[in-house]
């Protein structure tokens, strides 16, 4: 996806890739950086940083009508009220939120 990007934008290198992670994506973080690190061999991201934000579990409480941060994936409990949670907001997230890229370099005309 990110070198499909670059082509659109007429990039000749991606300097690093922004992603968001949620706990509940069912990634791992390090595995992520791991495949990340061998997958950009040979491609426009062969020497891109991978800058991962990992975000906090969110979810609605019934009982509040609030958003609650989580501060585990263990429990979905509000840790207001003590109600059980089941609508989550955020923490599913895996997702690009941004490339840096390099333009082309356009050649200057001749005087």
């Amino acid at each position: 996806m990110a070198e499909e990007e670059s082509e659109r934008h007429g990039a000749v290198k991606i300097t690093a890739v922004h992603l968001k992670l949620g706990p509940l994506s069912g990634v791992v973080k390090t595995a992520l950086e791991n495949a990340f690190t061998l997958a950009r061999e040979g491609t426009i991201l062969e020497t891109a940083a991978l800058i991962v934000e990992q975000t906090p579990i969110v979810a609605r409480c019934p009982k509040c009508a609030a958003d609650r941060t989580l501060p585990t994936m263990q429990s979905f409990i509000c840790p207001q009220c003590q109600t059980p949670l089941s609508e989550i907001i955020h923490g599913r997230e895996l997702e690009v939120v941004a490339l840096e890229i390099e333009d082309l370099e356009v050649p200057c005309p001749e005087s």
